[in-house]
């Protein structure tokens, strides 16, 4: 069998995989973010959790991805023929060469996303018996409230108001959480549930101050009706002004049209500062967790982008740095906050207590005080440690450090990696890339390097 040397491609030509991943990354360059309005259909939704469908409208369609990640974010469930508005950007399927939208974002088309996706849960809890009136429970003679709202909206204010002139002996516990925004929601059933668990109250009061519905829409969502519903302690929804209404109120035991009628309700008191400042504490000490966690995950998915490129590999290192500067001051900014909010505690200590009582508690604080600090400056330490290490590892992955060492890249002109002899002809010209440059060399001789023989036995 004859052998034929390779014919060198002209760099002019495209291959298909090349031609696909140009017009992909023209795609996502040109549309990089859109807003796309049609009519669902061919929608599937497979185990994965990721949606796959097809907007049309009278003249044109156009394939629709949208993965698990922003279904689970949907505050209602799309089905076929829905008119709805997306927002994504345009890509490209390289496998098979399929120009789709990538779907960051859906509402139904028009106004009224947050009314639909309101009367959709309200029926389907509904149907599930989440509001029977069978499951509603008296409350009982109370002597110890909890309230589930923000520290510092009026709502609290109002509440602990109306509980000193109505009933000064009533005790209360607050169980601090934001009452507005998307974090909100977990923030709110995990107070939920530290009430429960902390067994010393007899009831809870979940709510806030009046708003927008998108501003009381942490309390529409699923999985606080059902902690609501689970709770084993009475619980009464006081969630807005009167003309509000919430997924809460149907789920609690008892709806007050606003916090000060809740209070009226139970008649509470005042409330014990030391155990506001364990609270704090231990909102704080989760507080952060959870966003040293969170600044892992993205670590780990920088991380899991870097391909090798050298101009990846600097983007990613800016980004390290940001988020570290970032990260510090949060921390900073946390500090302030608490010293402020310890501040403010003092002052009302020093006014709610006896003399006698005076010095034992400003120790406490001093106490607490120092040993935040010494927490506060051991996890910026170990932050700042872990952020060198992946930097560290993210330089240690450029092919410039196998460079730096002595070693070298030869190609073609047309760019071509060149492995082995027959990867050139006679006169071809070679790029030779260095770890601080480049060589330019001509092809005079080629030959195979011959494995050594052993000797022959007589």
């Amino acid at each position: 069998m004859s052998f034929q040397e390779p014919q060198t491609r002209d760099p002019g030509v495209f291959t298909v995989s090349q031609l696909n991943q140009r017009a992909r990354q023209l795609l996502e360059i040109s549309f990089s973010s859109v807003r796309v309005e049609g009519e669902i259909s061919n929608l599937a939704r497979p185990s994965s959790g990721h949606w796959y469908f097809t907007l049309k409208d009278s003249g044109a369609q156009i394939r629709c991805a949208m993965f698990r990640s922003r279904t689970s974010q949907l505050k209602f469930l799309p089905k076929e023929g829905d008119q709805v508005e997306l927002r994504g950007n345009v890509s490209l399927y390289e496998n098979r060469g399929d120009y789709q939208l990538i779907v960051d974002s859906m509402k139904p088309a028009g106004e009224g996303a947050l009314l639909l996706a309101f009367q959709q849960l309200k029926n389907r809890l509904a149907a599930e018996g989440l509001f029977d009136p069978a499951r509603k429970r008296p409350l009982p003679v109370i002597k110890r409230i909890g309230l589930v709202t923000s520290p510092t909206g009026a709502a609290v204010h109002d509440m602990l108001t109306v509980l000193k002139r109505r009933w000064p002996s009533m005790e209360v516990d607050i169980y601090p959480t934001p009452v507005q925004g998307r974090e909100a929601t977990q923030q709110i059933v995990d107070a939920i549930g530290r009430a429960n668990r902390d067994q010393r109250v007899d009831a809870i009061i979940v709510g806030r101050g009046g708003g927008s519905l998108e501003d009381l829409w942490c309390f529409n969502e699923e999985i606080v009706a059902r902690a609501i519903a689970a709770s084993q302690l009475p619980v009464i929804s006081a969630v807005g002004h009167e003309v509000d209404i919430t997924i809460a109120d149907f789920a609690a035991d008892v709806r007050a049209p606003t916090p000060s009628a809740a209070a009226e309700l139970v008649s509470p008191d005042q409330q014990d500062v030391m155990q506001r400042l364990q609270q704090l504490q231990r909102r704080l000490a989760q507080g952060m967790r959870q966003h040293l966690q969170q600044q892992q995950q993205r670590i780990l998915r920088l991380q899991q982008r870097v391909r090798g490129p050298q101009h990846l590999l600097r983007n990613q290192a800016q980004r390290i740095d940001q988020l570290e500067a970032r990260l510090q001051r949060t921390m900073r900014q946390q500090l302030r906050d608490q010293q402020q909010r310890l501040g403010r505690l003092q002052q009302a200590l020093n006014h709610q207590h006896p003399q006698r009582n005076l010095t034992e508690y400003q120790q406490r604080l001093q106490h607490l005080w120092l040993q935040l600090q010494r927490r506060m400056q051991t996890n910026l330490q170990q932050q700042g440690q872990r952020l060198q290490s992946q930097a560290k590892l993210l330089s240690s992955l450029s092919p410039l450090e196998v460079l730096g060492r002595g070693y070298s890249i030869t190609q073609r002109a047309d760019g071509q990696v060149i492995e082995k002899h027959t990867d050139v002809k006679i006169d071809d010209i070679m790029h030779t890339r260095l770890g601080s440059g480049w060589i330019e060399s001509q092809v005079l001789s080629r030959r195979k390097t011959l494995k050594k023989s052993s000797p022959t036995k007589k």
